[in-house]
C-alpha cells in the first residue's frame, strides 16, 4: 500500500473556476417561468451540476412541453449570459498559475457542453489545461464516472492519484465514482465532508501541497487458495513468496494454508500475519491492529483482521473457506440439473456465507471498509444469466461488491476462471472437459476498484503432473488494486 502521488488536478468548471452556476440557475429560471413552473430550492438537485438535456427532460415532464424547445432555450439562455461576461472565482486563476508553476498537469472536466466550454477556456486561458472533457465527449455525462475516467485517460494516470475540484452533489458523485479524492467547494448547493472528500469555502484556501495531502492510498489485496499449504508442488514455499512478491500485493487472503503457511510466509517477508485453525489466514505488508472471527475456526469458514494503512486509514479484511460439495458446476455439465435445483443445493454454502457476513457486521465499525475474499466453491450470478446463485446474492445484498466484476463487467468477454489452470479435463478418467468457472473473490464495500485481474505464473502442466509447475495451487488466484479513502 501507498498513498498515490498528486498526478493531476481535474476542475470543474461551472461554479468551480468560474462564477456560471448562478448564470444557469438564472437561465434554467427564466426558461421555467415561462413555462409556468417558477424554480425553488427543492429544485437544485435537478438544475445544478446537471447536462442541458437532463434539466430540459425534468422540465419538459413537469410541464409537458417538448424537451427539445425546452433544451434550444435553455442553451440560448445561458449561452447569452456567458457571452455577457464570465467572472472566474475567487482564487482559481492564482491556483491554476501555481500548479503550472509546479508542473502538475490539470483537465477541465464539465457537464456543459463544448460550445459553452470553449467560450470559459477563453476567459481562463485555454494553455492552462492539458485536457478538457466536455458533455459532448462522452456518452454519459455527471453524475457518471465517464467525463473524469475520461480525463485520467487523455492525461494518462491514475484516478487514484488525482485530485477532483468541484462545487456541487452531482459533481462530486461523479469523481468519486471515478475513484479520484476530491476537494469541494460549495457554490449553491451544501456538500458534506467524508472519506477521501475534504470541503472547503474557497480555492483561496488551496495550494498545491494541501492538493499533494488529498490523494487515496492504493492498496493490493490477493486471494489465494494455497492448495493444502502447496504441498503438491516441489519447493511449494520458495513459489508461493515469489508469486506474492511479483503481484506486489500488500495484504493476502490464504485458504488451505496447511497450518503454517500464513505464519513462514510472513516470517520470510517480514509481514504481520493472523492464522487461523489449520486452513485459513491473512499476511499484511501493514500492522495488523485487530483479530476477528473464530481463531480455532474449522476447515470451512472465515476470519478477519484489521489493517492499519496509515493516519486515520484502516480497512477490515476478512478470508473466507466455503464447502466444495455439491459442487454446481458439476451437477450442471454432467448431471443437467436445473437452476432450481442447483439454487437448493447451496445451502451449505449459504449457511456459511450467512455466518461470515454476521461476523463481518459484528466487527464492523463505521467509516471502516471491508475486504472479503477467498474460495466459495460456487459460481457467481454475475457470470450465470439463468442461475440466481445464492451465495453471492447474498454477500452483494449485505452490500458487498464484486471487485472482479466491476473492473470486468462482461463474463462472457472477460470470464475470470479460477478453477482450475491444472484441470483441463475431469479428473474420474473419463476425459470429459472439466468446467471452469469463477469460485475466487475479491469483495469489498467502501472502496473504490482501479484494477483487478486473475494471476497465474508460467504455464501450469495439468494434473496429475504437477510436482515441477511454476505455479503451486489448483487455484488461479485474484488481485485486485483499491482506492481507499482516509477514515478520518
Amino acid at each position: 500500500m501507498t498513498r498515490l502521488p498528486l498526478q493531476a488536478v481535474l476542475f470543474d468548471m461551472d461554479g468551480t473556476l468560474v462564477d456560471t452556476e448562478r448564470l444557469w440557475w438564472e437561465a434554467v429560471e427564466r426558461v421555467a417561468a415561462g413555462l409556468g413552473r417558477p424554480l425553488g430550492g427543492d429544485d437544485r438537485p435537478d438544475v445544478l451540476g446537471r447536462p442541458v438535456e437532463h434539466t430540459a427532460d425534468w422540465l419538459a415532464g413537469l410541464t409537458g412541453a417538448p424537451a427539445a424547445d425546452v433544451a434550444a432555450d435553455l442553451h440560448r439562455e445561458f449561452a447569452d449570459r456567458v457571452r455577457g461576461g464570465v467572472v472566474p472565482r475567487p482564487g482559481a486563476l492564482d491556483l491554476l498559475d501555481a500548479l503550472a508553476r509546479d508542473g502538475i498537469p490539470t483537465a477541465l472536466v464539465t457537464a456543459s457542453p463544448r460550445a459553452v466550454a470553449d467560450t470559459v477556456l477563453d476567459v481562463l486561458g485555454p494553455a492552462r489545461f492539458a485536457v478538457s472533457v466536455t458533455a459532448d465527449d462522452t456518452e454519459r455525462t455527471k453524475p457518471a464516472p465517464d467525463p473524469y475516467l475520461a480525463a485520467c485517460r487523455a492525461l494518462g494516470v491514475e484516478p487514484g492519484g488525482c485530485v477532483a475540484v468541484e462545487d456541487t452533489p452531482t459533481g462530486v458523485a461523479s469523481a468519486e465514482a471515478a475513484g479520484c479524492a476530491v476537494l469541494a467547494v460549495p457554490s449553491l448547493a451544501p456538500i458534506e465532508a467524508a472519506p477521501g472528500r475534504t470541503v472547503l469555502a474557497s480555492l483561496e484556501e488551496v495550494t498545491p501541497e494541501r492538493l499533494r495531502s488529498l490523494p487515496t492510498y492504493q492498496l493490493r489485496v490477493l486471494t489465494w487458495n494455497l492448495w493444502l499449504g502447496g504441498s503438491m508442488v516441489d519447493d511449494h514455499r520458495a513459489k508461493q513468496l515469489k508469486a506474492v512478491l511479483e503481484t506486489g500485493a500488500d495484504v493476502v487472503g490464504l485458504q488451505e494454508t496447511g497450518g503454517t503457511a500464513a505464519q513462514e510466509l510472513a516470517e520470510a517477508l517480514g509481514w504481520y500475519h493472523h492464522r487461523a485453525g489449520e486452513n485459513l489466514g491473512v499476511i499484511s505488508r501493514h500492522p495488523i491492529t485487530a483479530r476477528f472471527g473464530d481463531p480455532d475456526v474449522g476447515f470451512y469458514g472465515a476470519a478477519g483482521v484489521r489493517i492499519r494503512l496509515g493516519q486515520g486509514c484502516e480497512v477490515d479484511v476478512w478470508t473466507a473457506h466455503l464447502d466444495y460439495t455439491p459442487y454446481g458446476p458439476y451437477e450442471s455439465a454432467f448431471d443437467g440439473l436445473a437452476a432450481a435445483g442447483l439454487i437448493a443445493h447451496e445451502g451449505v454454502r449459504l449457511a456459511q456465507m450467512r455466518d461470515t457476513l454476521r461476523r463481518i457486521e459484528e466487527s464492523a465499525d463505521s467509516g471502516v471498509p471491508v475486504v472479503l475474499v477467498g474460495d466459495f466453491n460456487c459460481p457467481s450470478h454475475l457470470d450465470w444469466p439463468d442461475v440466481a446463485w445464492p451465495v453471492t446474492k447474498a454477500a452483494e445484498e449485505a452490500g458487498l461488491r464484486d471487485s472482479y466484476r466491476e473492473a470486468h463487467p462482461d463474463p462472457v468477454r472477460d470470464p475470470g476462471h479460477t478453477w482450475s489452470p491444472i484441470h483441463p479435463v475431469h479428473e474420474d478418467g473419463s476425459g470429459r472437459p472439466e468446467p471452469q468457472d469463477r469460485i475466487d473473490y475479491v469483495l469489498h464495500r467502501g472502496l473504490t476498484v482501479l484494477g483487478s485481474h486473475t494471476v497465474v505464473t508460467g504455464t501450469p502442466r495439468p494434473w496429475p503432473d504437477v510436482a515441477g509447475n511454476d505455479w503451486p495451487s489448483d487455484h488461479a488466484a485474484v488481485l485486485t488494486t483499491f482506492a481507499v479513502p482516509r477514515t478520518a
